[in-house]
């Protein structure tokens, strides 16, 4: 089956603003030390930068997703892509650090509403028997946006100033959305009134969960703040659970829990994410520390990485189409599991490096979109919206607990001038191996070209 101009238009319109969000999130990484000499801010001060974007994106995720099923998921993305634009512009104009967290708070809110629409997007124009390579590019994209987040924040400070990591979202930003409106069909999910009570509560629910994540390492991971953050977002999850077990009109019905698929994808998705995001916070960092490199020659020195995602992931998108997903999610995490412990290995010479990085990107490059393709494909065409919010929220999840824990292991194993790399990067290969083991679960099917588990509402998987 040939693709369509819509879908292709849906594609790269939805990979757009995926690679917005993912640079973002680690853009700003890049460009701390030069927007702390310019706004005279402390460290801690700092850190909020990048936690107040990382709590508002990963607390509104699974709102925005049953925002965009009711009033329409092309509105709502365009919409998320409008905010998330004006926000750039209000962290470019910051002339002080409070004024640029509360933009990049706002920056977070409109990223929630992005990310898990463009997977929405996706699921409601492509059919099951092209999803998989519709999805290998997408994935390949974000993943690569991703993985060059340090280089291109590094370039782009150096050769102007920090301000323009966010100037360049505004003109990307405005023509995206006027193509948005034009070129992507509205679709939305089941006609249901919005779970209120549904929202707040899995929204406090995850602002808890990351609030201790994030506050671990330098608050204490015994301190009260960070336990009473982890107590309180149990409670809310739990109560979030009860909730939804009785409301007749369920923000996400418990019954989807019940597919194995769903469950077992959403989990690897986890550890994958908590894996790849620990694994570009700690190699961009050890090129720069180990072998002095600039964060511009550091992002070079990773393309043995980041070019795997480029070109072999619209291969395993391909592939998913032909063998299914748990395959490739096993394989891939498998690879990157060897490649994580092959680098933790090196001996300081970046030669060393060259192959163990190569087969961790096919890794991520065959997993990445298998699982995304396997959470999305386990439930109904219809509540696509709402699968693509669950993995974009568990994602988020992953990567924020995967640095925390990662950067403890770090600290704990001497830091910068003791083995603190050699741990973190073998944390990485670990955390690989767990969503690997998950992936097994996924049921091993072939695409027939007809959707699978039509009756997952009633509870089968």
């Amino acid at each position: 089956m040939r693709t369509t101009s819509e879908q292709r238009w849906v594609l790269g319109l939805a990979s757009i603003g995926s690679v917005m969000v993912a640079l973002d999130v680690l853009v700003v990484a890049a460009a701390l030390t030069t927007i702390r000499a310019d706004l005279g801010a402390s460290a801690e001060q700092l850190e909020w930068t990048v936690n107040a974007y990382a709590l508002s994106f990963a607390m509104l995720l699974m709102t925005a997703a049953a925002i965009g099923d009711r009033l329409g998921r092309r509105r709502t993305y365009a919409g998320g892509l409008a905010l998330f634009t004006v926000a750039s512009v209000g962290c470019a104009l910051a002339t002080s650090l409070p004024w640029l967290i509360a933009a990049r708070a706002v920056q977070g809110a409109g990223a929630a509403a992005v990310m898990p629409l463009a997977i929405g997007l996706l699921g409601a124009a492509f059919p099951p028997e092209r999803r998989g390579w519709a999805t290998g590019v997408f994935s390949g994209l974000t993943g690569l946006a991703v993985l060059g987040g340090p280089m291109i924040g590094g370039a782009v400070t150096e050769g102007l100033s920090w301000q323009w990591i966010f100037w360049i979202n505004v003109p990307i930003g405005m023509i995206a959305i006027a193509l948005v409106l034009r070129k992507i069909p509205e679709s939305t999910g089941p006609s249901r009134p919005l779970d209120l009570i549904g929202a707040v509560l899995i929204s406090l629910a995850v602002l808890g969960l990351v609030w201790g994540v994030v506050h671990g390492e330098t608050a204490g991971w015994s301190s009260a703040e960070v336990l009473g953050s982890f107590a309180a977002g149990v409670v809310l999850l739990a109560a979030f659970g009860v909730w939804e077990g009785r409301s007749a009109h369920a923000m996400i019905p418990l019954a989807f829990f019940r597919n194995r698929t769903f469950t077992a994808a959403n989990s690897a998705g986890f550890f994958l994410s908590a894996a790849l995001f620990s694994a570009v916070f700690f190699l961009s960092q050890y090129m720069q520390v180990v072998f002095g490199s600039s964060p511009l020659k550091a992002g070079l020195q990773l393309l043995p990485w980041t070019a795997t995602l480029f070109l072999v992931g619209p291969l395993g998108g391909r592939l998913i189409d032909r063998i299914g997903e748990r395959p490739l999610v096993v394989i891939g995490l498998t690879l990157q599991t060897a490649g994580m412990f092959w680098v933790s290995r090196s001996t300081g010479q970046y030669y060393e490096l060259v192959v163990p990085l190569v087969v961790t990107g096919c890794g991520i490059s065959l997993a990445m979109p298998a699982a995304q393709s396997a959470s999305v494909g386990a439930l109904p065409r219809e509540a696509v919206g709402i699968a693509s919010g669950v993995y974009s929220m568990t994602r988020q999840l992953g990567g924020a607990a995967g640095v925390a824990v990662l950067g403890s292991v770090f600290v704990s194993a001497g830091g910068y001038a003791g083995h603190g790399f050699t741990r973190a990067l073998a944390g990485c290969g670990v955390l690989s191996l767990l969503g690997a083991l998950s992936g097994l679960g996924i049921s091993a099917r072939r695409r027939t070209g007809e959707l699978v588990a039509t009756k997952v509402v009633e509870g089968v998987g």
